[in-house]
């Protein structure tokens, strides 16, 4: 996953969330809220793409 597709992931996770959040899904914003921060913080191991 490259930086571009992370930051695409990461946006729409945080909009999704903050919709989901207005509209009263507290639940679903969290969980939302949370796997955005995830994604966020997640490097990615490139020892085989770079090897090969």
């Amino acid at each position: 996953m490259n930086t571009l597709q992370k930051d695409i992931i990461n946006g729409l996770l945080f909009v999704t969330g903050i919709f989901s959040f207005i509209s009263g899904a507290f639940i679903i914003s969290t969980v939302l809220f949370g796997a955005c921060a995830i994604f966020s913080n997640i490097n990615p191991n490139n020892k085989t793409q770079q090897q090969a």
